[in-house]
């Protein structure tokens, strides 16, 4: 078995005992890059900075001092600023970009030994959720259908593409309304959104800073919790940041939910639902009890708010984060006509820099918040928000220690099939995942089974603010007893 194909605790355990090096680990895994050019995950490859860290990892585990992500490749998604490297979160507006900075998160994983193999396909500025939004064009599943190519998801379509065609150990992902988990159900891999401010957003491109959380996508639950242990942490940078100690999320994992109480939310059963997707939340229910869990029915009243809110809230913060994109400083400038004015220059960048998705939520924004209609859509949108919040408080307050509900509407479909005129379709594919960052909570994907089609499905475990621990073991127990181990079959 080639060791791009490792999870990240195989491959940690391996560089330990000194069974396979750093250098040659990431070059296992820079030879899978090349050979899935056809995937479209990767956008900007590094791979003489992965070699330099790679040694310097090597260096680090002869001396003993070897943390758990050292020497292990990973790929980051273009939306961290990562110094002296292409960082466009996929859009042409930051064509040409190269930060003299390093974002916290890739400087937290950098100084534990990581290695970066390169930058990873997205939606534009993590607008979207099928990846088609890109100024790099799509990413494509590794899984397939019928010889039809499919939606990786988004916005981290790149990411989730990149670990399941396993060109990467793991990546690192960013999650608003969806971006983590949605992926990593359409690609049968794992993915967790941590409680709002348990990562830092500092060198994140933002896009809906009060929704905005980074997480990692991995190959397994393990590797979610020494990822996350890696990423995590207070950072005096952000003012979002929590001055929390990062507990031991591997430790956690120890596969006892004995006593636990598992909420499946009413609101979730909702019209029109696949059956396949209703099986497979019975199935996983079922999984949990027999782990020795109870299982609850409880009720998350305002979840049908939760997409209306969320579609006015993002697209606000978005016109406001956005507007700095300009031209004047950096990134993309329109060539002006005579007599074409500073306004022009601002309206020629703009309508030439931003894609159509992008042009579409700053515009949205931009209007919820004007005089006449903040009070009607910002303000209400909210309080809507506050309502939902107060739901998942009072589920926790009455003894729920995790719920378990669907993570995605059904399993991937295919590129272009949701390109519609009407964009709510696209935007329905969240209506499971909103409410988590609505609420600021901690949610996870697990793959579970396939569907008839033998294309992934994942369910969501959402858990208590700041239990990422407890949602972990969750997860972990969750993954032994589906036992998933399907992998796509190699076309590219």
């Amino acid at each position: 078995m080639s060791a791009n194909t490792w999870t990240i605790a195989a491959a940690r355990d391996a560089l330990r005992k000194g069974e396979i090096s750093a250098t040659d680990l990431t070059m296992a895994c820079l030879t899978a890059m090349d050979a899935g050019d056809a995937l479209g995950a990767f956008v900007h490859k590094t791979p003489e900075i992965a070699l330099d860290q790679a040694r310097a990892a090597d260096a680090r585990i002869k001396a003993g001092d070897a943390p758990s992500m050292c020497g292990i490749p990973l790929g980051i998604k273009d939306l961290f600023c990562t110094k002296g490297v292409p960082s466009q979160a996929a859009s042409n507006i930051l064509a040409g970009f190269r930060p003299e900075y390093e974002s916290t998160v890739t400087a937290k994983l950098f100084e534990a030994g990581a290695v970066m193999l390169g930058k990873l396909n997205m939606d534009e500025f993590a607008m979207g959720s099928s990846n088609e939004t890109s100024c790099y064009g799509h990413a494509v599943n590794p899984w397939k259908v019928d010889g039809r190519k499919l939606t990786p998801g988004g916005s981290s379509g790149g990411s989730a593409a990149a670990v399941a065609g396993d060109l990467c150990l793991a990546a690192t992902g960013t999650d608003t309304g969806g971006s983590i988990r949605q992926p990593a159900a359409f690609t049968g891999i794992v993915g967790i959104k941590p409680t709002y401010g348990r990562v830092s957003r500092w060198g994140i491109v933002a896009f809906a800073s009060s929704l905005d959380q980074a997480g990692p996508m991995t190959k397994s639950v393990r590797d979610a919790a020494i990822f996350l242990q890696a990423m995590a942490g207070h950072d005096p940078k952000d003012s979002t940041s929590a001055d929390l100690a990062v507990p031991d999320f591997e430790a956690a994992l120890t596969g006892d939910i004995r006593g636990k109480k598992i909420g499946l939310p009413r609101e979730y059963r909702m019209e029109g639902m696949p059956s396949e997707i209703e099986k497979l939340w019975a199935d996983g229910a079922a999984m949990l009890k027999d782990a020795g869990a109870e299982i609850v029915d409880i009720s998350l009243p305002h979840t049908k708010y939760a997409l209306p809110a969320y579609y006015v809230i993002a697209p606000a913060e978005a016109s406001s984060n956005l507007a700095r994109y300009d031209g004047v400083r950096y990134g993309h400038r329109a060539k002006l006509a005579a007599g074409d004015g500073i306004t022009e220059m601002y309206e020629k960048t703009r309508a030439e820099g931003f894609g159509k998705e992008v042009q579409r939520r700053v515009m949205i924004g931009t209007y919820v918040l004007s005089a006449g209609f903040y009070d009607a859509y910002y303000n209400r949108a909210r309080k809507v928000r506050a309502l939902i919040k107060r739901d998942f408080d009072e589920a926790f307050a009455n003894g729920v220690d995790a719920i378990l509900t669907p993570a995605t509407p059904s399993a991937a479909f295919g590129l272009g099939e949701m390109s519609s005129a009407d964009p709510i379709e696209m935007y329905l594919n969240d209506v499971f995942t909103v409410t988590v960052n609505l609420a600021g909570l901690p949610g996870i994907s697990v793959p579970v089974g396939l569907d008839k089609q033998g294309l992934p499905l994942g369910l969501q475990l959402i858990g208590r603010p700041w239990d990422e621990g407890g949602l972990l073991n969750h997860a972990y127990v969750l993954e032994r007893a589906a036992g998933f181990v399907a992998k796509p079959a190699k076309w590219w």
